[in-house]
């Protein structure tokens, strides 16, 4: 947690013993704890930035007066989609000096978040970085009405609007969506293959398993973060990205690519001497990949060492 070494609920899901508050605000805050992670990190498509935005939806709730809650559940939710927004707003700032292209931070999820197709769905990497497309109150509006199937006076209070406002925003941002998303349901299957071939790709240097499963527009996006070395800017076209993926692959003698679940899907994370120095996902569209993603910046490989659970 940036700044926050104390222990709360908030980020050690359990309860804090040196205050007086009754068990139930705590027991709430933990029992929805999963749920709440989840709508911030779709919200934001950060670990780190969720954790914070929990730890202030814990500080708000500490201070709620739970006799004047009616919905304990739908509360939080909407104390952390307004937090979300708020600091979804602030990260839009901050991503216009991010060095190279912006990627979502991955997260190890365990199995039953691939078991899930929505909530999979919503999750991948691929569906994140349409989301970040949206504006923020359409991005808030399309999660908590798609993925958790709010009603719209809910979200209405949740996002400060009125229901009707939310129906038209919702409608648009699902447009937006829909004209973006991969087409058609990606198996983990359809996935799990795509990345078997660009791991022996890696383990062999032979490129050509990969390159028969390249659409001809397909995109590699780097983040380094400006701390890792990366692609500066997309690479377009399957000749461009095969060149790209020919001279880094070169490089990797030293790595090993371990298949894990990311965000829902299959991907890779590649090894150098132990240590993790990269996650490799890719998005898929009617049986070819369509886009590769590489996070290599650090700051963003730290969920990788243990699971995440997701709940919507």
């Amino acid at each position: 947690m940036h700044g926050m070494s104390q222990s709360t609920p908030a980020n050690r899901g359990a309860r804090s013993s040196r205050d007086d508050r009754p068990d139930s605000a705590t027991q709430a805050f933990v029992t929805h704890r999963n749920l709440l992670f989840t709508v911030a990190y779709e919200m934001l498509g950060s670990a780190a930035d969720a954790e914070d935005v929990l730890q202030e939806t814990w500080l708000r709730w500490a201070g709620v007066d739970l006799h004047t809650v009616q919905d304990q559940r739908a509360y939080l939710v909407r104390i952390t989609t307004r937090q979300s927004l708020d600091r979804l707003r602030a990260l839009g700032r901050r991503k216009e000096t991010y060095i190279g292209p912006w990627l979502p931070e991955p997260l190890l999820t365990t199995p039953d978040v691939a078991e899930d197709i929505e909530l999979a769905d919503s999750v991948s990497m691929a569906m994140l970085l349409v989301l970040e497309t949206l504006t923020p109150i359409e991005r808030a509006v399309f999660v908590l009405r798609e993925v958790f199937d709010l009603e719209y006076d809910e979200i209405a209070e949740a996002v400060d609007k009125s229901p009707a406002a939310v129906r038209q925003l919702a409608y648009r941002a699902r447009s937006h969506v829909a004209a973006r998303r991969p087409r058609g349901v990606v198996s983990v299957d359809e996935t799990r293959d795509a990345l078997a071939a660009f791991q022996r790709a890696v383990e062999t240097g032979e490129l050509q398993s990969l390159l028969d499963i390249l659409a001809p527009d397909v995109v590699f996006l780097g983040d380094g973060g400006g701390i890792a070395q990366a692609a500066l800017v997309p690479i377009v076209g399957a000749d461009a990205v095969a060149g790209f993926l020919a001279a880094a692959l070169g490089n990797l003698t030293a790595r090993s690519a371990q298949p894990v679940l990311v965000n829902g899907y299959p991907a890779l994370i590649l090894r150098r001497h132990g240590a993790i120095d990269a996650v490799v996902a890719a998005r898929i569209d009617d049986g070819l990949i369509t886009g590769i993603y590489s996070v290599r910046n650090p700051e963003k490989l730290s969920r990788l060492q243990h699971e995440t659970a997701l709940y919507r």
